[in-house]
């Protein structure tokens, strides 16, 4: 089995993460990072990570129902609001910028961008700013639909991660249909508590987050890992299955997509409402299925 080493340059200073996206998993995630903060300070890491919120939205009555917001913050910024908090009980220097991703803007002074959006223009937006002359080393990426879910690690194809035969592949190349903007859904909020639960079950975003934060940590931790991503679901267990470091199974991966492709391409128009957020379900069972024979 092929492993991953973390980059060296990563223990040796400040780790900037950029989060972009705080609904659901961009919210669950910076929860959890203070812990992986403290984590890699109790490692031995010299400084630890600093972290910055991007994300225009608002929060709105829904958003209280399954994200970490109360009725006195609705009208307020998702980012500044997560970032205050962090910052106020942890004692930290984070930010909240509400401002969405630039897709004409080069990732600048960012170590790890986590993506947490759910519609096939912001992954696009993240891919091209995390790719080409971008110094970004890893691109972790999140996305759910109702009861399951899949995160990414990858190192994207910029100045500072060249080819190479064990170079993390994107979410972007493994399943290029997640930034096809045509793809998305119709990117519609939940207008009442109970299609907001319908459309997302309540714990699918903290358990993918931590499932993905689980992965930072011990990429840090041990300096290297077996797998760089996983599928997760709420609805069998065990619910998740590895995404391993195999550059077979990558090619085995990006020819299903394709061929998914050219055979379903018109019902991806009728995909659920939560777009590119998380596989379709037929998906992740020819997924599985690969999985098990691999």
């Amino acid at each position: 089995m092929e492993t991953h080493q973390i980059h060296p340059g990563l223990l040796k200073h400040k780790v900037r993460v950029l989060v972009v996206g705080c609904g659901g998993n961009g919210s669950a995630i910076a929860a959890g990072l203070p812990y992986l903060h403290q984590a890699l300070l109790a490692y031995g890491h010299p400084e630890g990570i600093h972290v910055t919120l991007l994300d225009p939205d608002v929060i709105s009555a829904t958003n209280c129902v399954r994200q970490p917001f109360s009725q006195s913050e609705i009208g307020l910024h998702k980012s500044v609001v997560l970032a205050n908090r962090m910052n106020l009980f942890w004692g930290l220097d984070w930010l909240g910028v509400p401002e969405r991703l630039d897709p004409k803007r080069r990732l600048d002074g960012v170590d790890i961008v986590i993506g947490c959006v759910d519609t096939c223009k912001a992954r696009a937006a993240i891919a091209k700013c995390a790719e080409d002359w971008s110094e970004v080393d890893y691109w972790l990426d999140l996305g759910n639909n109702a009861d399951s879910g899949q995160f990414v690690l990858g190192e994207p194809l910029n100045r500072r991660n060249r080819r190479h035969r064990l170079r993390l592949r994107t979410v972007s190349e493994l399943f290029p249909e997640v930034i096809q903007g045509e793809l998305d859904g119709d990117g519609l909020p939940s207008c009442s508590a109970a299609e907001a639960l319908d459309r997302q079950e309540p714990f699918v975003n903290p358990t993918l987050a931590n499932h993905a934060l689980a992965l930072l940590a011990r990429l840090f931790r041990y300096g290297t890992i077996p797998y760089h991503g996983a599928f997760v679901g709420l609805s069998s267990l065990p619910g998740a299955q590895a995404l391993w470091i195999d550059p077979k199974y990558w090619r085995r991966l990006r020819k299903a997509a394709r061929d998914r492709q050219k055979q379903e391409y018109a019902s991806y128009s009728r995909r659920p409402s939560a777009g590119a957020s998380g596989l379709l379900a037929e998906e992740r069972k020819n997924l599985q299925r690969s999985m098990q024979q691999h």
